[in-house]
């Protein structure tokens, strides 16, 4: 092991051993009670297959991206990591291996030879990069990405990010904005093919009734974005009794606060749980749904006329897909901290952009919106021409 990479694996397991009391601690969460076992202690995580094409998404929606990518290969010889709970129920679905990423300390120990191990977007782990190509993998980059908002917090370490893109053989990014800072940061061999997201075939995998009335859906919500979509809405409501607001979260672990945030708020007023109240049937008799299961997003968007995408009415998430409401054509308001969504949102015409203040106005003249559409398309062949001119495919 070289001397940097020595130092950086010695502070990684300082920085472990610093932090096994909050591992210990977390890992009784739900959200976490099979991602930290499998990340901090190997528990039911054994080392990929080696002799595959491994690619690293960090969570759901990452890994979904991945499914026009994964068409064209051999089940056998794809593998995939996630790092969240979510994003390893997807990739469950593709019939291939998975596993989660460990903690780079055990990257030494766990990484097994592969043709080339394939990241999304910005997940930047040095030891991974360099102990994969160490390995004889090609170490690419794809849907790469750095938000202008957080390129300042990269330059200050320009140093080390120089080090470990120089172990990255390439570099396929969203667009030109992220080509020049990455070249700024040292990176080489980039090119810019656009968001793999719009080759994301959206669909629904349940077909609902469009329910009698208007249908407003507060997706992928955050906290403290429930509560003032709940205001917003009372006033269309005031001049809409017909409309009714299904509920979100984008987190499973929130279902129950934002439960308990209903009944403080809607007090004496028709709201259901739809793991509870039938589902569907639920919008029947009530007003306000909790949508408390997950994968019925898409569902929902195919039935509603209103979307309002949550993730950027707070300032340190950065937003949401905005394709998935556009490709049922919802008529979409989100907010103006969509930082990482910047380039996707390119693609979307007619989404209404808001301050936090003008929700309630937006929402309460909707009407006047015309519904999004997706305006865009991505070119995944340079992606698969450089499989094959390396003898990776």
């Amino acid at each position: 092991m070289k001397p940097f990479s020595l130092i950086y694996f010695l502070l990684s397991a300082l920085l472990y051993v610093a932090a096994l009391p909050l591992l210990l601690l977390f890992s009784l969460r739900p959200k976490y009670r099979r991602s930290i076992p499998a990340r901090f202690f190997l528990r039911h995580n054994p080392p990929l297959a080696p002799g595959g094409i491994w690619f690293h998404a960090c969570s759901v929606g990452e890994t979904r991206a991945l499914k026009p990518l994964l068409d064209p290969l051999t089940p056998d010889d794809v593998r995939i990591t996630t790092i969240t709970q979510t994003g390893q129920d997807v990739a469950g679905g593709y019939g291939v291996q998975h596993r989660y990423l460990p903690y780079e300390l055990f990257m030494p120990f766990w990484v097994r030879p592969q043709r080339a191990l394939v990241v999304l977007e910005a997940e930047f782990w040095y030891l991974l990069f360099a102990v994969a190509r160490a390995r004889g993998a090609r170490v690419i980059l794809l849907n790469a990405r750095l938000s202008e908002r957080s390129f300042p917090k990269y330059q200050k370490l320009r140093w080390f990010y120089r080090r470990l893109f120089a172990r990255v053989d390439k570099v396929f990014c969203q667009s030109e904005d992220d080509k020049a800072r990455f070249e700024q940061l040292g990176a080489a061999n980039i090119e810019v093919i656009g968001n793999i997201k719009l080759a994301q075939r959206v669909t629904a995998a349940k077909t609902y009734a469009k329910p009698e009335g208007e249908t407003i859906v507060a997706a992928s919500t955050h906290e403290g974005e429930e509560a003032m979509i709940l205001e917003a809405f009372r006033s269309r409501y005031a001049d809409h009794p017909d409309s009714r607001l299904l509920v979100v979260p984008r987190h499973p672990e929130r279902f129950d606060a934002v439960w308990e945030m209903l009944h403080q708020q809607c007090d004496g007023e028709r709201i259901a749980r739809w793991s509870r109240d039938g589902g569907i049937d639920a919008l029947q008799e009530n007003v306000f749904v909790l949508v408390d299961v997950m994968g019925e997003l898409n569902n929902l968007y195919a039935i509603s006329d209103i979307a309002v995408l949550g993730g950027a009415f707070k300032a340190d998430v950065g937003g949401h897909n905005p394709l998935e409401p556009a490709h049922f054509g919802c008529r979409t308001i989100t907010g103006t901290h969509f930082f990482n969504q910047r380039e996707l949102m390119r693609y979307v015409d007619h989404i209404a952009v808001v301050e936090n203040d003008a929700l309630t106005e937006t929402l309460r003249q909707a009407e006047q919106l015309r519904p999004a559409a997706i305006n865009g398309s991505v070119d995944l062949q340079p992606f698969f021409d450089y499989l094959d001119k390396e003898s990776i495919s």
